[in-house]
């Protein structure tokens, strides 16, 4: 089975994808960027603010495809500028206090819109 996920609780895809897909077993997110559900760009905002957003665009995905942050088996965090990974990583251990999930982190070229993070996730599908 493969399923497109969407919620109103996360901005809509800005190009041709999914919220995310999910299957019987697995939730995969596309990467999430600063958007707020109605889609404001927080992209001008810190990049603690910015992660905020990103891992809460994620929450509201995942509980719309009967999943959750807790369930997150693997993440991959897109950075602007890897300076900004100590900021980034205090708010998403808020976010994955107990039992984190895998996660790899990079610095790339540029993001969309400008945004100095985008983060997306696997998760299982209970």
């Amino acid at each position: 089975m493969r399923e497109v996920i969407h919620t109103d609780d996360a901005p809509d895809a800005v190009g041709a994808y999914s919220q995310a897909i999910g299957t019987d077993e697995l939730v995969f997110t596309a990467g999430q960027i600063a958007l707020t559900p109605e889609g404001e760009s927080l992209v001008d905002a810190s990049i603690e603010e910015q992660t905020r957003q990103a891992l809460d665009n994620i929450s509201a995905v995942l509980t719309a495809s009967g999943s959750g942050l807790e369930h997150v088996v693997k993440v991959t965090v897109f950075l602007e500028d890897i300076d900004g990974f100590e900021a980034m990583n205090e708010v998403y251990a808020s976010y994955f206090d107990t039992a984190p999930p895998a996660r790899s982190a990079l610095e790339v070229g540029a993001l969309p819109k400008g945004a100095s993070v985008e983060i997306e996730a696997v998760a299982l599908r209970p």
